[in-house]
């Protein structure tokens, strides 16, 4: 099971993926109407990534994870309230430690949902919740849709971001009805999807890294590396390491103070301390026009990765505090 998902021990072909296309932003930026044709292309994929999402999701599944409400409530709460909380208290580190632009990236982290397939596969190596972290993450993610703007608009119109109803209906349109289409096909195509996992996780990963393509040559054009130095990038590595540190702590011993099994408890851990990339990054290119995108996006490239190599390796530690469950005739 732990060959399913990226553990301590090789570095994630995703990271390199991901650290490549970067690369190639760098030195072959998209401009002028190559740049618009790759962000439609763009937002077309993520389209299909969420249609995906809907047809995945069994609908039976969720409405009998949704009798769990103590779990999805504790888990809604640390994405939506104790991570923003965390954001908002970490403007301190301004300009000392961040940058204007790095810290609203970090802000606009804290504001987004949880991941929908991490999250799930962490629950699944640790031997947890799997009907509930599947509610649960992907309520945080359709949530998300409609909190995670609203957010932004209280939490940075001071700081030069303005928000129009026409972003969220861009939003809308770009991941909530291609979800809910998956979910109303979901009948006659669930089946496929499941039996072609592997190959659709191309759409998965290629779709987000055309996104990071977009992020980044927009930030080329606009002098990204200008604006950071490596000191700069090394702090802001350090606060997401301390940012996550203090969700999973704060999750893994909260849960168990308020009473939650073990089997809970992971979900929670899990679904609470990741943050969606699928979701942030189009959703970036939408809430921030005319900002340094590239810097913008910056705290969520690097919390992504350091989350999946760090829940990934705690996943697999737990897994092997449990007993090995005995086959029943």
């Amino acid at each position: 099971m732990l060959s399913k998902f990226p553990l301590l021990g090789r570095l994630d072909p995703f990271l390199l993926a991901i650290l490549t296309t970067v690369a190639v932003a760098a030195l072959l930026p998209a401009q002028g109407v190559a740049l618009d044709t790759v962000a439609w292309a763009a937002k077309i994929a993520i389209g299909l990534l969420f249609f995906l999402y809907g047809a995945r999701l069994s609908t039976q599944e969720a409405i009998e994870g949704l009798k769990h409400w103590r779990l999805h409530a504790t888990i809604l709460a640390t994405t939506f309230v104790v991570f923003p909380l965390l954001g908002l208290a970490a403007k301190v580190l301004v300009p000392s430690v961040l940058t204007d632009p790095l810290y609203l990236g970090l802000l606009y982290l804290c504001l987004l949902p949880s991941t929908v397939q991490s999250a799930i596969a962490l629950v699944s190596v640790a031997r947890g919740n799997i009907p509930g972290a599947v509610v649960s993450s992907s309520a945080s993610s359709m949530l998300g849709i409609f909190v995670t703007p609203v957010f932004v608009a209280l939490t940075m119109s001071t700081q030069g971001v303005t928000f129009s109803a026409s972003a969220v209906v861009e939003i809308v349109l770009m991941l909530l009805v291609p979800f809910v289409a998956g979910q109303l096909l979901r009948r006659w195509i669930g089946g496929w999807v499941k039996e072609h996992g592997k190959p659709l996780k191309l759409v998965d990963r290629g779709s987000i890294m055309l996104v990071v393509y977009v992020a980044f040559s927009r930030g080329m054009n606009e002098g990204i590396w200008s604006m950071l130095s490596v000191g700069r990038l090394l702090a802001l590595v350090g606060v997401c390491i301390v940012l996550l540190a203090i969700v999973l702590a704060l999750t893994w011993y909260g849960s168990a103070r308020l009473g939650f099994e073990y089997e809970d408890r992971a979900a929670i851990l899990f679904c609470g301390s990741t943050k969606s990339l699928a979701t942030g990054l189009p959703m970036a290119t939408v809430l921030f026009p005319g900002q340094p995108i590239g810097l913008i996006v910056m705290p969520l490239m690097l919390f992504h990765q350091i989350q999946l190599l760090t829940c990934a390796a705690i996943a697999a530690r737990l897994a092997t505090r449990l007993p090995v469950p005995v086959p029943t005739a």
